[in-house]
């Protein structure tokens, strides 16, 4: 057995008891992550983007975000000055560091200071002994995410390599990206797990456990995901949000501020943010509760009604994902079918993965429903995972006023098109009751 399928199964054993993973037990499984990565996807993305040498360069609590994904277990941050180097060669990549001890158990050090104390030298030494005719370095325009390098390390590299070797410096912008936004097979058997420790979570938070209608508060919830996140052992990547929409005045956004402090009542329409992070990964989802009131065992049909719609906004999405096919062409055909059906749809997809705001294909931003330059340029690819992130702006006649339903799943888009990693909300989470929301 693979020492990572042995890990698989400790780590389902550990939801299925709902218990997370020890820290040393994570440990394993997040090296043994990374060593598929590095050995089983990089060589094929390298080749890709017809790259010799990938040169990483970072120092302690200044991390390239590249860096941050292969940090080591153990490693809490970068160390000094840290240069990673991959090198393409025939049997695969040889991926070392020009530091002073080996950056974790999946790339060694070769950089023996005793011999060469000049680390920039070292550095490049090894490039020439490569000869390569590309080298990729981490600068980019359009994503902070593959724009790793800084000056300084940049003057430092470009100051030691001899000038024969400037004009093989190019930017490995595509190649980080499409390192941060492709999952590989053991990632994916994690994510949807990872997803359905969320939409438990969630569930949880929407229900009678935590809420007390007509005593609870939105910001009472909020703290109590926070506390639930940190009470597992996990953590998560931003604050969450909990906001009501309600018959009347009321706000449709937590981030506002002016809602921060409602009471949660019977007949409210709930809505939050959340997400998780854990094994390299993270989550991002928002979900929708009804409260029902004393005599409902079910949510009001024009509610029932307006979550239909929320979900044909997302169909009308998720058919349009074509490999090659851009972030914008998507989002245009997207908004253009759901207008054509008589919806009244925004879409702000993102990717997701190895960050919550991950880099990849963005598909529409809240405030660019035209389209986004750059990111929104990049051709959807396979074997990635995007936040599906949408609303769908609703008339409510019983209450005389616009509602948005806004919805956030985790979606894969791979060789057999586009599924959710776990699910989507196709009904409201009843608080009162206990019936899956989830199909």
């Amino acid at each position: 057995m693979k020492p990572y399928i042995f890990l698989i199964c400790l780590f389902s054993q550990a939801l299925f008891s709902q218990n997370i993973l020890p820290l040393r037990e994570r440990a394993d499984l997040i090296d043994a992550i990374q060593k598929e990565r590095i050995q089983n996807l990089l060589p094929k993305l390298m080749e890709e983007q017809n790259l010799d040498l990938w040169v990483l360069i970072t120092r302690e609590y200044n991390e390239d975000p590249v860096v941050k994904t292969l940090l080591p277990p153990t490693w809490l941050n970068a160390r000094r000055r840290t240069i990673l180097v991959f090198s393409k060669t025939k049997k695969g990549i040889d991926a070392v560091a020009i530091t002073r001890y080996n950056f974790g158990e999946n790339i060694r050090s070769i950089w023996n200071k005793e011999k060469q104390p000049d680390q920039w030298q070292a550095l490049s030494e090894y490039i020439q002994s490569q000869n390569p005719d590309r080298i990729g370095i981490n600068t980019s325009e359009h994503y902070g995410i593959a724009d790793g390098l800084v000056k300084t390390d940049y003057d430092g590299m470009m100051n030691a390599l001899p000038k024969a070797y400037h004009k093989k410096i190019v930017s490995a912008e595509t190649l980080a990206v499409r390192w941060i936004e492709t999952r590989t097979p053991l990632e994916m058997t994690l994510f949807s797990q990872l997803v359905e420790i969320t939409h438990n979570i969630i569930s949880e938070a929407f229900s009678t456990q935590v809420i007390t209608p007509g005593t609870t508060t939105t910001e009472d919830v909020v703290w109590w995901l926070r506390e639930k996140v940190a009470a597992l052992g996990l953590d998560t990547w931003f604050h969450p949000t909990v906001d009501v929409q309600r018959t009347g005045k009321s706000d449709l956004y937590a981030f506002d501020g002016k809602s921060k402090y409602d009471v949660i009542s019977p007949g409210d329409l709930l809505h939050c943010d959340f997400g998780i992070s854990y094994l390299t990964l993270n989550t991002d989802c928002q979900e929708l509760a009804y409260v029902l009131k004393p005599e409902e065992t079910e949510a009001p049909d024009f509610l029932v009604a307006a979550l239909a719609q929320g979900n044909a906004v997302q169909d009308h999405l998720t058919q349009n994902y074509k490999k090659g096919r851009t972030g914008n062409a998507i989002l245009k055909q997207a908004i253009a079918d759901s207008k054509a059906a008589g919806l009244r749809p925004q879409i702000y997809t993102h990717p997701l993965g190895l960050f919550g705001h991950s880099a990849g294909t963005t598909i529409g931003m809240w405030d660019a429903q035209e389209g986004v330059p750059g990111s929104g340029d990049h051709p959807l690819q396979e074997e990635t995972v995007y936040a599906i992130e949408l609303n769908a702006k609703v008339f409510i006649p019983e209450w005389e006023k616009d509602v948005r339903v806004m919805l956030e799943e985790a979606g894969y888009f791979g060789a057999d098109g586009f599924r959710y990693v776990n699910g989507r909300q196709t009904e409201y989470i009843l608080i009162g009751n206990k019936r899956s929301h989830l199909k």
